[in-house]
């Protein structure tokens, strides 16, 4: 795939990608699902990072109301341990590719963007939040310590700890006190940002770009695989998932329930 002046995309079962005027977009596309990570999106989204011949910038964005609801648990049933630490380690393996592109990249958050769906916004170089956008970090709820390191270069330290231990939901306003989200825009205004922020990296040489990446560059890419791989080797991990699942569909029907007896009172 190459990048030119003329539009160009390509769609596979998981994502769209297409390509504007050096500008390679990644729409992750199963929006009934919430756009939620499986193995063959990982891999299409990792091709779709290779062969970058003319593209400048590295856009992901998510199809429909949500960028990203987090990992795919549809077939935790027929999963085994092993199975599912797999898949961790190639979703931590995506994480390390964006962050050692020598292009920028620019994440597009709008609705949920949880879990792995968080951590792949907040590898990106540029995060911009669409107004009502949400982001959570709930792996720790059943063992995982995913992301945590990066989170916590972004937030601080105490920060990144009190978001992981305590579960919080933060709000796009929020995400902005915390770091995390650049700059809030609404849905309308994104292309034109987008546009922005790729001719002010077009003030740089492609060489300088790459070396500028690198040299602020906080990877620890060992440690944050080995962190993960502790994490995940955890005997119980299917069972872990599967009582937060449990809890989870438990606390949105309770949210629910609320919500319509307080419209019902008015």
């Amino acid at each position: 795939m190459t990048a030119s002046e003329t539009n160009e995309q390509t769609v596979s079962p998981g994502i769209l990608v297409e390509d504007v005027q050096g500008v390679r977009t990644i729409t992750l596309n199963r929006p009934k699902v919430g756009n939620a990570l499986n193995s063959s999106m990982v891999q299409e989204v990792l091709a779709a990072l290779t062969d970058r011949e003319g593209v400048r910038l590295v856009v992901f964005r998510g199809s429909g109301r949500n960028f990203c609801t987090g990992f795919d648990l549809s077939d935790l049933e027929a999963s085994s341990d092993g199975d599912l630490l797999l898949r961790f380690v190639q979703i931590e393996t995506l994480l390390q590719t964006i962050q050692a592109l020598d292009i920028p990249s620019i994440g597009v958050a709008s609705g949920r963007t949880f879990g792995a769906g968080a951590d792949l916004f907040a590898v990106c170089d540029i995060r911009l939040g669409v107004s009502g956008a949400s982001f959570a970090f709930p792996g720790p709820r059943f063992g995982l310590v995913l992301g945590s390191r990066r989170l916590a270069v972004i937030t601080g330290r105490d920060r990144a700890r009190e978001i992981l231990l305590q579960s919080k939901t933060i709000d796009v306003s929020e995400g902005v006190v915390l770091g995390l989200v650049h700059e809030v825009l609404d849905e309308s205004d994104i292309s034109d940002a987008i546009s922005a922020r790729l001719a002010a990296a077009d003030a740089l040489d492609p060489v300088t770009k790459g070396q500028i990446k690198a040299a602020t560059s906080d990877a620890h890419f060992d440690q944050d695989l080995a962190s993960l791989v502790r994490s995940a080797s955890r005997p119980g991990l299917k069972a872990r998932i599967a009582a937060y699942s449990d809890l989870r569909r438990t606390e949105l029907a309770e949210r629910r329930s609320t919500s319509s007896n307080a419209n019902g009172s008015n």
